[in-house]
């Protein structure tokens, strides 16, 4: 083999790897931006009083599309494991936050996701719902309202990585 066939050989090597890493880091890339454009993930949730962090939030897709979420960690200071729902008035009511399902029937609209329902596991109210991103889809603004959006609050999550 000459010594022109080795260098060659070599740089077709080398151009082989660089594409494979400009194929993974491509993949990797778009993966990260679809994961940002939708609030599926694990959250912080952030209490509008205090400021706090207070629970971790696992947002799902159900298989009709509609977008659930779960309490999957408590984080405040008091948070207990086998904390229940005392304040709850439906079928949640008695049984552990920990676990339990506190946003359902979000669909998409437009940028945003509507037409659910959230439950305030501190008072056992449960109010409708609609959230968007925001930076990036690094936090994740939840209002929560009866009758009309303007008659509600908001709270700003972070969402973990």
């Amino acid at each position: 083999m000459t010594q022109f066939t080795r260098r060659a050989g070599a740089l077709a090597l080398r151009t082989a790897r660089h594409a494979a890493l400009a194929g993974a880091l491509l993949a990797s890339a778009v993966t990260a931006m679809a994961q940002t454009d939708t609030p599926i993930g694990t959250w912080q949730t952030i209490d509008d009083h205090t400021g706090q962090p207070k629970a971790l939030v696992q947002i799902a897709q159900d298989s009709n599309g509609e977008l659930n979420g779960k309490v999957i960690k408590g984080l405040g200071a008091n948070d207990q494991p086998d904390r229940r729902c005392t304040e709850c008035t439906d079928a949640r009511k008695d049984q552990p936050v920990l676990g339990m399902t506190i946003i359902n029937s979000m669909k998409k609209d437009g940028d945003a996701w509507d037409h659910g329902q959230i439950l305030d596991p501190e008072n056992g109210k449960v109010y409708k719902c609609k959230m968007h991103l925001e930076d990036g889809g690094n936090k994740l603004v939840v209002r929560g309202y009866i009758g009309v959006a303007l008659l509600g609050r908001s709270q700003t999550w972070i969402r973990q990585q």
